[in-house]
């Protein structure tokens, strides 16, 4: 079973997020790919 969120805020200018959910708050941090995306699929 999963918690609803109640709350979504975020820091202003930053991309970090803390969300509320009734039992737990937890932070997320956005950080961007310095090395770039890749377009192709990795082999196996």
């Amino acid at each position: 079973m999963t918690t609803p969120v109640k709350r979504v805020l975020q820091l202003c200018g930053q991309d970090t997020y803390y969300l509320q959910t009734a039992n737990s708050r937890y932070r997320l941090e956005i950080r961007s790919n310095e090395s770039g995306i890749i377009d192709q699929p990795v082999a196996n």
